[in-house]
């Protein structure tokens, strides 16, 4: 397996070595990419792709035979503690519930886990830490498919869904140099309230009888998959651009403005205009750990294309199986739901993105009816979940990068 690796690693440092060759020959000729290169690029950037999608899938599979290992070590070495059967019982209330035997089921955080920055699939930031709970499936999922949720925001997991009023910060202190003896000029900082709420999301599953009497199929994996996926994805739209009004405030909607682009290139964005996002954001925020880039995959494309001012790319591929590639040292995370590059389009975002607060209510509604499909022999499941989004630092924590507005 470490060789096959070792290969992959090495076809994606050549495919990379391949696209900067032809860059810079179009950029030593003074000219833009033909067609027929462009093509090429696109190719190139698509091998790239499948690569990083082939490297996860390893990474993943290798995280859960390490997980499938350490339960199997607990079960034959350590005799059983008298919270395994608290643990053992809810799994039975799972798979009753799966068979038809109750109703609805209740699916809970489990107590003590926290879901603060966690990276699916990566195991030094965070995957080693996500349970193999029914929850901790889903809530993986969920992440899976949402850049901003794998961009680190603040998770806060309540038992309820009362809301919780936010301080927001709109504007910090300032001190003054003082004369002696001098009054010393008060500079409060200035804060709002916001609140965050829980907005439903809720998904229905259908599958045949066949496939949940099949023995075997993985059906808590199938489920949580499903489910995961489906609530990520509306969760996700709103955590981007909603606009607060019954749904959630989304990061880029309430972003400051960090930088316009020109005019006359239809909302693109050069490489100086991204430095310039960079270094709009202050220094504690672009050294904290959640500090990066959010973009759509469309845009990452044209990012890769961008040198500095001593012909170095913007872009970096990481050497790293399993750590994200970087612009301008920072991980870049990609979400369909950030605007592509157009007049007066917000399509690029850099910060801290630790201080965009998610609200997670209560765990996971699941509910199974065999009546709702019953001439198509269906059985029918209902997932919900309760959840709100909010930017509570809002002096410039994260910025946007804004198309030329002609």
């Amino acid at each position: 397996m470490s060789a096959f690796i070792k290969a992959l690693q090495e076809k994606r440092a050549n495919v990379w070595e391949q696209t900067k060759e032809l860059l810079d020959t179009a950029e030593g000729e003074k000219r833009d990419l033909t067609a027929e290169e462009e093509k090429k690029y696109q190719a190139l950037n698509a091998d790239i792709d499948k690569i990083d999608v082939r490297v996860k899938d390893l990474t993943e599979a290798a995280q859960r035979t390490k997980d499938a290992e350490a339960a199997f070590s607990d079960l034959l070495v350590k005799p059983q503690e008298p919270g395994a059967r608290k643990d053992a019982d809810k799994d039975s209330e799972l798979r009753r519930w799966a068979r038809g035997e109750q109703r609805g089921i209740d699916i809970a955080k489990p107590e003590g886990v926290a879901f603060r920055d966690l990276v699916k699939g990566t195991a030094t930031a965070g995957g080693n830490t996500v349970p193999t709970t029914f929850y901790g499936k889903l809530m993986a999922h969920l992440i899976e498919v949402s850049g901003l949720m794998m961009a680190g925001p603040t998770v806060l997991s309540t038992t309820s869904g009362e809301s919780i009023e936010i301080p927001v910060t709109t504007a910090h202190s300032s001190a003054a140099l003082t004369a002696e003896a001098a009054g010393i000029t008060e500079s409060d900082p200035a804060f709002a309230k916001r609140t965050l709420g829980a907005y439903k999301y809720a998904v229905l599953l259908q599958a045949s009888t066949e496939l949940l009497t099949d023995t075997g199929v993985d059906l808590e994996g199938y489920l949580a998959m499903q489910a995961g996926r489906a609530l990520g994805n509306a969760f996700g739209v709103h955590a981007i651009t909603g606009d607060g009004s019954s749904k959630p405030s989304g990061v880029i909607t309430l972003a400051s403005a960090g930088v316009t682009g020109g005019t006359g290139v239809v909302g693109a964005f050069t490489a100086d205009n991204l430095i310039d996002l960079y270094y709009s954001v202050i220094a504690p925020y672009r050294n904290s750990t959640s500090c990066g880039w959010l973009m759509r995959d469309s845009t990452l494309g044209a990012a890769r294309k961008l040198k500095d001012g001593q012909g170095q790319y913007l872009w970096q591929p990481s050497l790293q199986l399993g750590a994200p590639d970087t612009l301008l040292s920072k991980p870049v995370n990609t979400d369909p739901n950030v605007a592509a590059p157009a007049l007066s389009a917000k399509s690029v975002a850099f910060g801290d993105f630790s201080q965009y607060f998610v609200r997670m209510a209560g765990g996971v509604r699941f509910e199974r009816s065999d009546d709702y499909a019953f001439n198509s022999d269906l059985v029918t499941f209902r997932g919900i979940i309760r959840a709100d989004g909010l930017l509570v630092d809002q002096t410039g924590a994260v910025k946007v990068f804004t198309g030329g507005a002609s």
